[in-house]
């Protein structure tokens, strides 16, 4: 007797493995109460299993896979080769991704928000990374915009939003620019929040060089100079965008005047000691509002090296993590079209990964505020609201 003919024999007490050795390649149909069955039994993920997707969340290359649609994309951009001092931040999205293992859908309840955005009207979707050259940055910028502009056209699935929003794993900072591009297509110039040490509104020219050329003016440190240049952003006097937690080395006393010439509010790092976190909370909501489209990017440098060391242009005398997922806790009353967190250069922080640990728990508050504010769009938070569209009626009820 054969081998193969002795083990079906010997298996054929299995209709199923009858069937194979047959050779009739049946393929099973599975009800949907098997396959929830079989999500119950084998579907849930610990911290530490699975692939790295941000907070176990559905893993998709959007880019490629336009029938998937989401309400928020997280969407990473590895791209550093547009810095001024130490790369590193093209490894960003992955670090903060694995330093987001703990963030779980069946634990991902925000107290302070009241809401769980991983179980909410929200389909949130990990659509993978942008794949961005490293050798051209003059294409890098055209592929970025381009991404950012693609996804950003999508249509949501949830009636709460007419356009999804994008969270961005960056990175370096010269991101926000193609970032702003892209918005500025959706929405017109949009008011900008911006968590960093730097003003990164220097003119380019700041950064002397014999070898100046066109592409050079593209760094993380011009992007919101270009930015307001190509109208971008606000430039209304009555409507100033913001920066938080500076405290940098300047080249003098004109990178202020050339930065109130772009409109924008300075707050210090130094101001969190006579102001507070509330003072802080305060002076960004009275300037911002809550109706006025904002974009957030938050460079990790805005923290203290002793709590993020893991970054390009490293500044002493910065915020704690406490004190800036404080404020962040604070705002969640803005108009967040969209967001990036930025710099986060792994080789440099330590082993605990805490540089990591604190941008995903950045990403994690700004996906908690766009939850709790497309509630409030609603009409009462949390309560059963018939919203129509077209001629279909779609019924939400949130759990807070």
């Amino acid at each position: 007797m054969r081998p193969r003919s002795f083990l079906c024999l010997a298996l054929s007490y299995g209709s199923a493995v009858v069937r194979a050795c047959a050779g009739h390649g049946e393929v099973r149909e599975w009800s949907q109460e098997e396959l929830d069955e079989l999500e119950k039994k084998w579907g849930a993920e610990w911290g530490f299993s699975g692939i790295s997707a941000f907070a176990h969340l559905p893993y998709y290359k959007c880019l490629t896979t336009p029938s998937e649609r989401f309400d928020i994309a997280i969407i990473g951009a590895p791209f550093d080769t547009a810095v001024s001092y130490r790369p590193g931040a093209r490894f960003g999205p992955r670090a903060i991704r694995a330093a987001s293992a703990r963030q779980t859908s069946f634990r991902g309840f925000n107290p302070r928000a009241g809401i769980n955005p991983y179980q909410n009207w929200a389909r949130i979707l990990d659509c993978g990374d942008i794949p961005i050259t490293p050798v051209d940055n003059g294409i890098a910028l055209k592929q970025m915009t381009a991404a950012f502009t693609e996804l950003g056209s999508r249509p949501p699935v949830s009636p709460l939003l007419s356009k999804p929003k994008l969270v961005t794993l960056g990175g370096d900072h010269s991101l926000a620019l193609p970032a702003l591009r892209a918005i500025h297509e959706l929405y017109g110039p949009v008011r900008v929040l911006h968590f960093d040490a730097h003003l990164d509104t220097w003119h380019p020219a700041k950064y002397p060089s014999y070898w100046a050329s066109e592409q050079s003016k593209f760094t993380h440190g011009s992007m919101f100079w270009l930015a307001g240049n190509e109208g971008l952003v606000s430039n209304a006097t009555a409507k100033p965008n913001v920066h938080a937690g500076l405290r940098t080395r300047l080249s003098g006393l004109g990178d202020w005047e050339d930065d109130d010439q772009q409109n924008w509010l300075r707050i210090s790092a130094d101001d969190l000691d006579d102001l507070g976190t509330r003072g802080i909370i305060d002076s960004i909501m009275e300037t911002l509002g809550t109706e006025d489209p904002v974009y957030l990017s938050l460079d990790i440098d805005v923290l203290d090296p002793a709590f993020a060391p893991g970054t390009g242009t490293p500044e002493p005398g910065g915020w704690s993590t406490r004190e800036l997922i404080r404020i962040l806790r604070g705002i969640e009353g803005l108009n967040l079209v969209g967001a990036d967190v930025v710099e986060v250069a792994p080789a440099y922080q330590g082993v605990g990964e805490e540089t990591a640990l604190a941008a995903a728990q950045v990403v994690f508050e700004l996906l908690s505020s766009m939850v709790k504010k497309g509630l409030g769009e609603m009409g009462k938070t949390g309560e059963v609201k018939e919203i129509k569209t077209g001629a279909k009626q779609e019924i939400l009820k949130e759990e807070l």
